[in-house]
């Protein structure tokens, strides 16, 4: 019989770690199954800027790195491998890892974060990777387009409120929506058409991004016309929504109907007792690395509560006993 973990951690981002640190500091010998990505979104960012702690600012994986060692520093357990499957259905919870291998343990903190979606063009892809100036978070990028021209790709209330928080720092920000309408609420629109730097390219999708070592604009095309055009940019900002990584919990947990897990009021707690969730799997309204760490600083602090509960309980029921 595998031992029970007292606290499992899946995910190895900003929420993951944040967990494993205050899980370890409280004793519970935390261990954390890292997912294929180690350090999760940030691993694609470039210059962090606004966490704080970095004044001059830190690059996404270093960052991770800091994270990690901070970590093991109190003796958390990190194994790379994946989450295949879970059974959440008794009291001692199943994690199986790399479809193989069976975890048990009493808690268990789900950081598994969020994926941005992408158009999938090759020079996006290419650019993005490179730190170029392709993004998925104008408030984690946009300051360092401030005075420059930019573009964002989406029709949402994500793509509207992006657009409007580059109006800020940046000169001019065309949105490019592939339909003739917006699916952002009506609100959203209004502020976008009333901001004067802001032009809206009805019908137009993206061809390529231009540009060897970074963006220098963006070729579109007009999908009524076919009519092609360059636009001279040097931020690209994808817009189009994010994936939360919640596949193997359907069915198990609650999810909303884009799948994001769903909390209890202001907590990280779950449907399912002894499991918890933080950072960009619950999330999607701030994505931002500082808020994922605050939940996973909570997920971590309720499991310590409730398996102090737990003991005392048992502990309880042996003395009347």
């Amino acid at each position: 019989m595998n031992d029970v973990i007292k606290c499992l951690i899946i995910g190895s981002g900003p929420a993951g770690y944040t967990a494993a640190i205050y899980a370890a500091r409280a004793g519970l010998n935390p261990v954390m199954v890292t997912g294929m990505k180690q350090g999760g979104q940030l691993m694609d960012t470039t210059d962090v800027e606004n966490y704080p702690g970095y004044p001059d600012g830190i690059m996404g994986p270093e960052m991770m790195e800091d994270f990690k060692k901070q970590a093991e520093r109190f003796g958390t357990d990190i194994r790379f491998g994946w989450v295949s499957s879970v059974d959440f259905s008794g009291d001692v919870h199943k994690v199986k890892v790399d479809e193989k291998e069976e975890l048990l343990a009493e808690t268990v903190i789900i950081a598994t974060g969020a994926t941005a979606k992408w158009l999938g063009l090759e020079s996006e892809i290419r650019l993005r990777d490179a730190g170029g100036g392709v993004s998925a978070c104008a408030v984690c990028d946009g300051f360092f387009y401030k005075g420059r021209d930019v573009a964002v790709v989406g029709a949402g209330d994500t793509a509207a409120e992006e657009a409007l928080y580059l109006s800020k720092l940046c000169t001019k920000v065309y949105m490019l929506v592939r339909r003739d309408e917006m699916r952002a609420s009506k609100i959203m629109q209004e502020r976008v058409k009333q901001a004067e730097n802001i032009e809206v390219m009805w019908n137009t999708e993206t061809v390529e991004v231009l540009g060897d070592e970074g963006v220098v604009g963006v070729r579109v095309i007009n999908n009524k016309t076919q009519e092609k055009q360059d636009i001279d940019i040097h931020g690209f900002f994808v817009a189009i929504g994010h994936k939360p990584n919640t596949d193997i919990f359907k069915d198990i947990l609650d999810m909303d109907s884009e799948g994001y897990l769903i909390t209890k009021g202001d907590s990280t707690v779950t449907n399912v007792e002894g499991v918890y969730a933080g950072g960009d799997v619950q999330d999607k309204l701030y994505r931002q690395a500082v808020t994922a760490a605050g939940t996973g600083c909570m997920a971590a602090l309720e499991a310590e509560r409730f398996l102090a509960h737990k003991e005392y309980m048992a502990s309880q029921a042996e003395l009347s006993s």
